[in-house]
């Protein structure tokens, strides 16, 4: 148990989660990518259903690594781009015993500053992270009965999701001493 709460708190110890990101940055860059760690901020929480029978949460979250809205004039109105990173869904442990799935999609924070003045516009970026996690993660959500909850910004634990994009130059070649059992990389 002592060894459990120690690895709990160094998880949940701020310095500790900086160091972990500054070495998986360092080992994808030998690897040839950038890496960006993305803090999602709670925003509002759309509760709905999983195959009808399965509770399940969409925190509709923001960081300013994502790409901003633009709105496009087209004939009877605009067409919005809401660039949005999806985590993997994640299945939590609720204290009742009961599990629970948790997805997490990240827009930029001027979509939800937005949403907040507008209901059209939240109707469209609720719409689009259901969308998001029904094509991406192979789900089906009952769009019916999706509902923003009042007064939650998150649920579950947060968990800060990877972008990654290639170096410039590309990964740097492992110096050949001819002599490893390894296969190139």
């Amino acid at each position: 148990r002592e060894l459990f709460a120690e690895y709990a708190a160094e998880l949940s110890d701020p310095e500790q989660r900086r160091l972990y990101e500054e070495e998986v940055a360092a080992l994808e860059r030998e690897r040839g990518m950038e890496v960006r760690f993305v803090h999602p901020t709670p925003g509002f929480v759309l509760r709905t259903s999983q195959a009808g029978s399965r509770r399940c949460y969409i925190n509709v979250c923001s960081n300013a690594l994502i790409g901003e809205p633009r709105a496009r004039a087209e004939r009877g109105g605009q067409r919005w781009e809401l660039p949005y990173s999806l985590a993997p869904g994640r299945e939590e442990l609720r204290p009742a015993g009961r599990r629970r799935l948790l997805y997490d999609v990240v827009f930029h924070p001027a979509a939800l500053r937005l949403a907040a003045r507008s209901a059209r516009f939240r109707r469209l970026l609720c719409d689009t992270a259901l969308e998001a996690v029904e094509s991406r993660c192979g789900v089906k959500l009952d769009r019916h009965n999706a509902t923003v909850l009042r007064g939650v910004s998150y649920k579950g634990v947060p968990q800060a999701p990877i972008i990654r994009s290639p170096l410039p130059g590309g990964a740097p070649k492992p110096p050949d001493d001819g002599d490893s059992p390894l296969p190139p990389f």
